[in-house]
């Protein structure tokens, strides 16, 4: 064990993958098997995420002091992210234009039952406004999903709370206050992370404006912020296992060849999102924080591996601030602001894929692009990524929206609904593997918006960051 814990942890995560893509490839049938593991290993780190927030984001506020730093981080902060997304909703462009992944397919060969599914699950998404979704509070739904499983999920709920004790040892207090924040956290688990972020500034802003007796408060939940982050450590532990059977799973269930018809458009979104990673986040990396790129990116590792594995921001968020405060030198009181902002609405790799689809719907359905088009597109796929949910799949069902840019010169509209379905629904097989790597360049977004924020607000402890796990 000694020997296993001695392997820094991003080294373990890497061997998970590899080895979890082998069994995949190698035994199908086994490596789909190994679903509901990978599951867990993602429920034990969603149930952190509000606790965590909470936690960090209410310590970090009265931290800084002053509400007006809190205006001045959050407008540098959004800026920022709008600035990434318009610049990757450009490149996706450029290479959708480059590579030309609609030329050629039949889109009318989307499977059946994948229509059937795009169809609902688009219905589904009109019907539900922005006022909805933002204050989605549904107690007994979420406490219904919970008991769908109830031994596994108290054997984790039990393992998060034993793991608070052991961190918050001797002083016990923090780790009930953890443990009473974990349980909220189950019961409002739909909840709009948008929703929690609000609720949670107020919180902050009200301990620090009223100050007297609820400076104590904010004194324990600083405390409680350190228990989370310890227990975020601690389930990181499992990592190497949880992302090795979600691998073993999506090549298992999935494999590699389903990507042979749409080859070409992977080759547009894979190579699209290295060129952001490598030069957008590299400039921002380079020249805005004065830090090797190869050494940022062996800080978040993890939070890459992880967001790649689970195609899901969201459930990344707790492993993103634990790279960014731990590798990166990050304050708390910055990465708990910025992180859970970003996973909301910094969006680059879907808007990168938003910019591809629409113009592979334009090349299947032989439809000329004009560069009203491509403005339009832009200007569409910036603002409909701001708002895609932190969950699999979800860029691909905003491509509906991004479609109806095509008209003809009366305004009506050149893809119908039923073109714009049989498109998403073409795609929608294939989309998983797309959707990590898109997930992934979401995450790197993330942490080097949050990580030159915090070099701009005086708060990047550590410029030159360590390597993961090391002293």
């Amino acid at each position: 064990m000694a020997r296993w814990l001695a392997i820094p942890l991003w080294q373990r995560v890497i061997g998970g993958l590899v080895i979890g893509g082998f069994v995949g490839y190698l035994a199908p049938e086994f490596g789909a098997s190994l679903k509901p593991w990978g599951d867990a290993f993602v429920r034990v780190i969603k149930m952190l995420i509000v606790p965590l927030i909470f936690s960090t984001l209410v310590a970090g506020v009265v931290a800084m002091g002053d509400p007006k730093r809190l205006g001045s981080l959050g407008g540098r902060t959004i800026a920022l992210y709008l600035a990434t997304t318009a610049f990757a909703v450009t490149l996706g462009l450029g290479m959708g234009t480059l590579v030309k992944p609609g030329v050629g397919i039949d889109v009318a060969a989307a499977d059946s039952s994948a229509t059937s599914a795009v169809t609902s699950k688009l219905d589904t998404a009109d019907e539900a406004s922005l006022v909805d979704r933002f204050l989605n509070f549904n107690i007994a739904g979420d406490l219904e999903k919970f008991a769908a499983n109830p031994f596994e999920n108290l054997v984790l709920v039990v393992f998060l709370i034993v793991a608070s004790f052991f961190v918050a040892r001797p002083n016990l207090g923090y780790a009930v206050g953890f443990t009473i924040l974990l349980i909220v956290g189950i019961a409002i688990a739909s909840l709009n992370i948008l929703t929690v972020i609000t609720f949670t500034l107020a919180t902050g802003v009200a301990i620090l404006v009223i100050g007297g007796a609820l400076t104590k408060v904010g004194q324990a939940i600083e405390q409680i912020s350190e228990v989370a982050m310890g227990v975020v450590t601690t389930a990181m532990e499992l990592a190497p296992f949880g992302v090795a059977a979600l691998m073993a799973w999506v090549i298992g269930d999935k494999g590699f060849g389903i990507l042979a018809n749409l080859s070409l458009l992977a080759l547009a979104l894979y190579g699209a999102c290295i060129v952001q990673i490598l030069f957008t986040y590299g400039i921002i990396v380079r020249f805005g924080i004065d830090m090797p790129l190869r050494r940022f990116l062996r800080g978040i590792f993890d939070a890459q591996a992880f967001a790649y594995s689970t195609a899901s921001s969201s459930a990344t968020l707790p492993v993103t601030i634990k790279n960014v405060t731990e590798n990166l030198g990050v304050d708390k009181s910055v990465a708990s602001a910025v992180l859970p902002l970003g996973a909301t609405i910094n969006m680059d790799g879907t808007a990168i894929y938003l910019g591809i689809v629409a113009l592979f719907a334009a090349q299947a359905l032989d439809i000329t692009v004009s560069m009203g088009d491509y403005a339009l597109i832009a200007l569409t796929a910036t603002l409909a990524s701001v708002g895609a949910a932190g969950i699999p799949s979800a860029g691909l069902f905003l491509a509906a929206t991004v479609l109806a840019v095509f008209q003809d010169a009366s305004g009506a509209p050149l893809i119908s609904t039923e073109q714009a379905t049989l498109v998403i629904a073409f795609i929608f097989p294939f989309d998983r593997l797309l959707d990590m790597m898109r997930t992934m360049t979401n995450v790197t977004g993330d942490a080097a918006v949050a990580t030159l924020v915090a070099k701009w607000q005086g708060d990047l402890h550590d410029p030159g960051i360590k390597a993961p796990n090391t002293p």
